[in-house]
């Protein structure tokens, strides 16, 4: 399917509107470009440019995968504070292209900067060189494939010639959608607080559909604040809620060479600067900077490769967060729960078989499982009422919560994911053609 505003409109495999999307208009500092450099066919939107001219703090989290694109290698590899530009192109992972992917990149930088400094020249009144090593890059797509080098450097005077200062909701959802590979709607989220008496904006956009699961979680995902706050602050903030966010969804429980979540902080608010984490003035930030991270994540889970619904998994009251983790990631990727849910069939005794596969310690007579706020086991037992029609009612909903207590203990942890269709098996059957 040919991405662009009016497939957005008319697809029908996904009930979207642009109106669903939260309005995303101007955020000082950023810049941003988008053209297409013909890596599909038919050509769409495929190449986007996130510039900023005078330069951006920032903070990544990558992929735990043993082997890793490209694009990820070129990144970790830079050591500058503050960077200039993010280029994103889908359609090719340049994972595993070896030394002549890498050399790919630094071809792409040399032009990028050589042009993006021309471009202060033209545009600012003190311009400043832009370094190669001042650009980082988002890759997704198939992997193993030759990456595109030339296509995207003879797109490069073409984007650069497009950037634009102001930006507005069409902007970003274009942004959004330049980014996409078999996902069927661009995720988009945003959140405005304070720093002290300041107000700042947080934007975040993502992409992920298949191939989803933590460390970091398979997917995309870009966020800008015009406050201004320190690198090091930046990469705890990031470490510390990408766990409830991002590293929260599963799709498929696979796990790609190209995960990446980055935050990117203009300072063009220029509020006092935040160097530490015990900073009080940065509470209502944390607040709203988790919020658009689980809003994204959310969105890169509701559109799960064939998705039809959008599951919640609550463990409730486990010993510790991390066997709460692994009993809900051990639901979350079970084929045959997935299956009976896309089925809407209200077969409970696949959770069962779930929780007891997770291999985490558990007082069955004290389990209770319900299916929003119908209760089916109570105290390691079928409740006596229970009605099996009220829980096929409940299935046909496109949001179904699973919600399961343990009650042995105080933490919790909850997993987002969707159900896997015969959708899921066509669209990954056909992913290269």
């Amino acid at each position: 399917m040919t991405l662009n505003f009016k497939s957005l409109f008319t697809d029908k495999r996904k009930k979207s509107k642009l109106s669903d999307f939260q309005d995303l208009d101007h955020i000082n500092g950023v810049a941003l470009s988008i053209t297409s450099a013909k890596l599909y066919n038919p050509p769409r939107d495929d190449l986007v440019l996130f510039y900023f001219r005078n330069g951006a703090n920032y903070a990544s989290v990558y992929t735990q995968s043993s082997i890793i694109s490209e694009n990820i290698r070129w990144n970790k590899s830079i050591r500058n504070k503050k960077i200039r530009a993010l280029l994103v192109n889908t359609r090719n992972a340049n994972a595993f292209t070896g030394k002549k992917g890498f050399l790919g990149l630094k071809e792409i930088a040399e032009d990028l900067s050589e042009q993006l400094s021309s471009k202060q020249k033209l545009d600012e009144e003190k311009p400043e060189k832009v370094k190669p090593k001042e650009i980082i890059f988002g890759c997704t797509g198939t992997i193993g494939e030759e990456f595109p080098t030339k296509k995207i450097k003879n797109c490069i005077s073409d984007i650069v010639e497009k950037i634009k200062y102001n930006q507005n909701k069409y902007v970003w959802t274009k942004a959004a959608l330049g980014i996409l590979t078999t996902d069927l709607v661009p995720k988009l989220a945003m959140e405005e607080c304070k720093i002290g008496n300041t107000n700042v904006k947080i934007y975040g956009i993502a992409k992920g559909s298949g191939m989803i699961y933590p460390n970091m979680a398979t997917t995309l995902g870009y966020v800008f604040t015009d406050a201004q706050i320190s690198p090091k602050v930046l990469k705890k903030l990031l470490d510390k809620n990408i766990e409830t966010t991002f590293n929260a969804i599963s799709c498929d429980g696979d796990t790609s060479t190209n995960d990446m979540v980055s935050i990117f902080a203009t300072g063009a608010a220029n509020n006092l600067i935040i160097k530490n984490m015990k900073d009080e003035r940065l509470k209502d930030f944390e607040i709203s900077f988790h919020n658009v991270l689980l809003n994204l994540a959310k969105r890169v889970a509701a559109d799960g490769e064939g998705a039809t619904k959008f599951i919640t998994i609550n463990i409730k009251k486990a010993k510790t967060e991390k066997d709460a983790k692994k009993i809900a990631f051990t639901i979350a990727n079970s084929p045959l729960v997935k299956t009976a849910i896309s089925g809407e069939d209200p077969n409970w005794g696949r959770i069962i078989m779930a929780i007891g596969k997770s291999k985490v310690s558990i007082k069955t007579m004290k389990l209770n499982i319900s299916f929003g706020d119908i209760k089916i086991v109570e105290r390691g037992n079928l409740v006596e009422n229970y009605s099996e029609e009220s829980v096929k009612n409940l299935m046909k909903e496109e949001k179904i919560d699973l919600n399961i207590d343990l009650n042995i203990g105080k933490k919790n942890f909850t997993v987002y994911t969707m159900d896997l269709s015969k959708k899921y098996i066509e669209i990954n059957a056909d992913y290269r053609s």
